[in-house]
């Protein structure tokens, strides 16, 4: 069974990917307010130590966290789940209910056509 991150982890995460290492105190003030207590987030990391999603290096008695997991492998995993799940692991159907049910423009079909065209023409880019 894959383990799967929180909604609350995942906002951690969110603070670590972009910031790439973090104390506690800059993970903390990069909610808005009002803020998580210290011991929310604490609790949160530990979870995710042990999940195998986070590390961290001692400064003295202040830990440094990092990501052990790449935002786009972590995304890729999460949406080869989704459509497992949810589409019989089809991504034609997947694709059928994104383009029908996702609003979206003209220009972002145009868009969305050209990067397939592009993935047919040239494989391995």
């Amino acid at each position: 069974m894959k383990i799967k991150l929180t909604e609350a982890e995942k906002e951690v995460m969110q603070v670590l990917w972009e910031k790439e290492k973090a104390f506690m105190k800059d993970i903390i003030d990069a909610y808005p307010d009002p803020k998580p207590a210290t011991t929310t987030i604490a609790t949160l990391l530990k979870r995710m130590q042990n999940k195998d999603f986070v590390g961290y290096e001692l400064f003295g008695n202040s830990r440094e966290y990092f990501p052990k997991i790449e935002k786009e492998h972590y995304f890729s995993s999460e949406m080869k789940s989704m459509i497992h799940n949810f589409f019989d692991n089809s991504v034609s159907q997947f694709a059928s209910f994104f383009t029908q049910n996702a609003k979206l423009s003209q220009k972002e079909l145009k868009e969305l056509r050209d990067m397939i065209d592009e993935k047919i023409e040239n494989p391995k880019s």
